[in-house]
């Protein structure tokens, strides 16, 4: 079994390293019934590792809020299982800073070691940021979403979601000694255009 799968690893690895592909990012999935060779992350991230995969980046999923279906010690179990094969930890959504912030504080403390970066939507619609964060299987952040929609002015502006509350709160916390914060993912959910305009606005602001 491992040599078949570890050939259908080789095989996607030989594809990327083609394409020019230097960072992965590995996660699971949501399925009730794993299908196939691979029923976790970790199993893809030790056939990776069996290989002598040619990645220099190796992201592993956090979750601030916890998981929509996996109890919270499995999924900090799972995060030390996974963090011996990775570089870095990128968090799942999270719409509440302080939360993520007390959470990466935590998982330092628990000895996590793993530079952490902060996944946050781009400048998507803000319809889409509601479907994409209900399927998401959020924890606050999704029901707040998903029941409080007349609130919506918390976190959008006219024209759409800006993630920049976000980012004010949040950027502080890089430089913090305490802190395994080191930077963001951009999650643009196939919104290029409007995401990288917000991200060279924010460059312009920062130079």
């Amino acid at each position: 079994m491992p040599a078949r799968r570890n050939f259908w690893v080789s095989e996607v690895v030989d594809k990327l390293g083609t394409a020019g592909v230097t960072d992965v990012f590995v996660i699971a999935g949501d399925a009730a019934q794993p299908v196939g060779e691979f029923y976790d992350a970790l199993a893809l991230l030790e056939a990776l590792q069996e290989i002598g995969h040619p990645f220099t980046g190796v992201g592993i999923g956090g979750y601030p809020e916890g998981h929509g279906s996996i109890r919270d010690e499995l999924v900090e179990k799972a995060l030390v299982d996974k963090s011996e094969h990775a570089t870095q930890v990128i968090t799942q959504l999270c719409f509440d800073a302080d939360t993520t912030v007390d959470w990466a504080r935590k998982m330092r403390s628990d000895g996590l070691d793993l530079p952490i970066r902060v996944g946050i939507p781009g400048a998507i619609s803000r319809q889409k940021l509601i479907r994409v964060s209900a399927g998401l299987g959020l924890g606050q952040s999704a029901r707040f979403l998903k029941k409080q929609q007349n609130m919506f002015w918390r976190f959008f502006l006219p024209g759409g979601y800006s993630p920049n509350k976000l980012v004010d709160r949040l950027t502080p916390e890089f430089a913090a000694a305490e802190s395994a914060l080191s930077g963001f993912h951009i999650f643009t959910f196939n919104e290029l255009e409007n995401t990288e305009t917000w991200r060279q606005e924010w460059l312009r602001r920062l130079t």
